[in-house]
């Protein structure tokens, strides 16, 4: 018998053995890989359950150097991050995938400090790889980052490489779907306000606003940046209607912008969507909080979350998850639009 079974802890040799399948297989089910067979997974875990076998970790991390261990890496400040429901929804997917595996899951709000704090962590062999939701072309330190432990970005990378991995909705086909619903309720004089322009998703929601517009042989009205926030949202309103060229409907990149803007109508008489129709994308609980209820495109972002962490925790156990995953979006049609 070895010393670890007389002390009374099973090893993992044991349960290979007890199992029928080798070491490995066990690590990876115990790692919460999915490149394992069913049957396999299933007499892992009879296994496990009969020997009541438990994972050491500081012994696993000496051997191995692994930390087990994962840092989430949101670029953004702590106002964004807490007041932004999209956060909510893909944080919570990352962590129930993340539960179910062997590993922890450490958040860093990255934007305070220039990424240095962040980058000298995840580069000190303190984690085993990253996930990084919510980058600009500005965050250059992700790059350091990169080159130093596995990385799942959550949308496309803003420099996209070949060996890059990355959860992405279908930001430009939501932009065109919203976009041709507006004109397929008869409005010509459409507007958008945007997210970042140094954002993918800022960038390919527009350019799906545009296609649409550029197929029917029509123009914008307005485009205007609102920062993905509710701030800006109405600060882009209120640009647009001081311009002086009121559209007859908008397509704006976030509902968390959307309600800014709703605010600003609200306040100068508009009705919506009697007067200016609106529609935004997310379908987070902001939709359903304003009035009127906004028509919006679902993104899946638990599911998004769900999947990113998936693709990380396979490719540190030797696994080769896809390189691109497209999620799709929804249209759901509300009182706005």
């Amino acid at each position: 018998m070895s010393t670890d079974s007389a002390r009374g802890q099973v090893t993992i040799e044991e349960v290979a053995a007890a199992a029928g399948v080798s070491r490995s297989t066990v690590s990876r089910v115990v790692n919460g890989s999915t490149a394992v067979s069913p049957a396999a997974l299933e007499a892992v875990r009879r296994a496990i359950a009969e020997l009541n076998y438990v994972p050491n970790r500081a012994a696993r991390s000496l051997a191995s150097r692994q930390t087990h261990a994962i840092a989430l890496v949101v670029p953004e400040d702590t106002t964004r991050f807490f007041g932004d429901p999209f956060f909510a929804a893909i944080v919570s997917g990352i962590n129930a995938r993340v539960s179910r595996s062997d590993y922890v899951l450490n958040l860093f709000i990255a934007s305070d400090d220039p990424g240095d704090k962040t980058t000298s962590y995840v580069r000190s062999g303190a984690v085993d790889g990253a996930i990084i939701v919510s980058h600009h072309t500005s965050d250059t330190f992700i790059d350091r980052i990169v080159s130093s432990v596995p990385v799942v970005y959550g949308g496309r990378p803003v420099r996209e490489r070949p060996n890059d991995h990355y959860v992405d909705v279908d930001n430009t086909a939501g932009g065109r779907r919203a976009t041709e619903y507006l004109l397929g309720k008869g409005y010509t004089r459409i507007a958008t306000i945007t997210g970042p322009l140094t954002m993918p998703a800022g960038i390919d929601r527009l350019a799906g606003f545009r296609a649409a517009l550029a197929d029917a042989g029509l123009e914008e009205v307005a485009v205007e940046d609102g920062d993905f926030t509710a701030d800006g949202g109405a600060e882009a309103m209120q640009r647009i209607l001081d311009a002086g060229e009121r559209p007859e409907a908008v397509f704006i990149a976030s509902d968390l912008m959307a309600r800014g803007a709703l605010e600003i109508l609200h306040r100068a008489g508009i009705r919506v969507p009697d007067d200016i129709a609106i529609i935004g994308f997310d379908d987070s609980p902001v939709a359903t909080s304003v009035t009127p209820a906004l028509t919006t495109l679902r993104q899946p972002s638990f599911e998004q979350g769900e999947r990113m962490a998936s693709a990380l925790l396979e490719l540190l156990a030797g696994g080769n998850p896809p390189h691109a995953q497209v999620l799709p979006t929804e249209l759901i049609v509300r009182e706005s639009a």
